[in-house]
């Protein structure tokens, strides 16, 4: 990745994210990477002394460490505008998104949300009028849009060297779920908690993730789904296993799986997208490496590096040599450098926004319905 040079850091003030949270560690680091952004306040527990507690271990100033995202954001509209945060980065349990994004936007902050982006669809569909209202950028941390490798393999379908697109195959398994570790885990908790999650336990999770992934790389999008969803775990309320078949406006078909159940495995997603030359495939744990393969026999291995010969979308990302290997955090600090970017003006900076998080819902909810319709379905057969 090109060195960029912000005269000003996009200020950040992140709501969740506290003392023991996976996730809000992981967006520190990554909006700190690049120095487009930095962190200036925080509320980051529902817990007012916790909240206090991990912003002052985080570094930020006592009178900046709030007990609630509304005194963050009644305080921080108080302070002048080059002292005041400009953007919330909301990193808490789905079921808080909604609430969080809206009264950041009517304050007049723009919104980074972890995904997805609402509880249900029809919260999405309040989100994405909010944010037209406020006129305010709006980004969805899907994270794997920010590889490298992923943006080579857009530009490979979209160059036409694989031809007409035939055929996808998508996968995202885990095994972490494997066992009742809600019981004893908060992450696992809030996860399979409707309450909390959603309608859609592992493919609210990480099936969303698979989904964006297949309409990113093929820009195009799902028309028709037709899927399974099964819960393995007894007492557990959400599902945790699932898949689906999908048809894409570019006639293309193919099937999707994610699971937390698979055990063993550790955070495997991996996308196959195959034309009438040729296919690629592509794999998180090995992210800086795209294999193509085409029907004249020819093999090429695509690799990530700012010395190799990629795309120009691909090139902008790469922030080391090839040989040196760059992962989950710097795919995420991409995410956070184009918001900044954006901020600042570059409207050509990408990051997943409103259009993907309303996309997103939406496959969350036909997935929900169509298995519940093949239930009812199964139900028929056997009366």
């Amino acid at each position: 990745m090109s060195d960029s040079v912000f005269l000003e850091p996009v200020r950040i003030g992140m709501v969740g994210g506290g003392a023991d949270a996976f996730i809000g560690a992981v967006h520190r680091h990554a909006l700190r990477l690049d120095g487009a952004c930095e962190l200036v306040c925080g509320a980051l527990s529902s817990d007012t002394a916790k909240a206090k507690r991990s912003g002052l271990d985080f570094g930020l100033s006592p009178e900046r460490a709030y007990g609630s995202y509304q005194e963050m954001l009644t305080a921080e509209s108080a302070l002048p505008p080059e002292q005041r945060m400009e953007a919330v980065a909301i990193v808490t349990p789905n079921h808080l998104h909604l609430p969080v994004a809206l009264a950041a936007l009517e304050a007049g902050f723009h919104v980074i949300s972890d995904k997805p982006a609402t509880l249900n669809f029809e919260e999405a569909q309040t989100l994405a009028a909010a944010v037209k209202a406020a006129g305010k950028e709006y980004g969805l941390t899907h994270t794997y849009l920010g590889y490298p490798m992923v943006r080579e393999a857009r530009h490979l379908v979209q160059s036409g060297a694989l031809g007409t697109i035939r055929k996808i195959y998508v996968e995202y398994t885990q095994g972490w779920l494997s066992g009742a570790l809600e019981q004893d885990n908060k992450q696992a908790a809030w996860r399979t908690d409707p309450s909390r999650s959603g309608p859609s336990g592992c493919m609210g999770d990480i099936g969303t993730h698979a989904h964006s992934l297949v309409e990113y790389v093929t820009a195009s999008r799902m028309t028709d789904i037709r899927a399974w969803l099964q819960t393995h775990i007894v007492g557990r309320q959400l599902d945790d296993d699932g898949m689906c078949f999908f048809k894409l406006e570019n006639g293309s078909t193919g099937a999707l799986t994610a699971s937390q159940v698979c055990a063993g495995e550790e955070n495997q997603l991996r996308i196959r997208v195959y034309g009438e030359k040729g296919g690629l495939d592509w794999s998180q744990e090995e992210p800086n490496t795209l294999m193509v393969k085409y029907a004249d026999g020819r093999q090429m291995r695509h690799r990530a590096g700012s010395n190799m010969p990629l795309s120009a979308d691909a090139a902008s990302m790469c922030r080391t040599p090839a040989g040196h290997p760059e992962g989950y955090l710097e795919a995420f600090g991409t995410l956070y450098i184009n918001f900044a970017r954006r901020l600042r003006g570059d409207q050509t900076a990408f990051v997943p926004g409103i259009s993907e998080a309303l996309r997103g819902m939406a496959f969350i909810q036909s997935v929900v319905a169509s298995s519940e319709q093949n239930n009812a379905w199964k139900e028929i057969q056997n009366g």
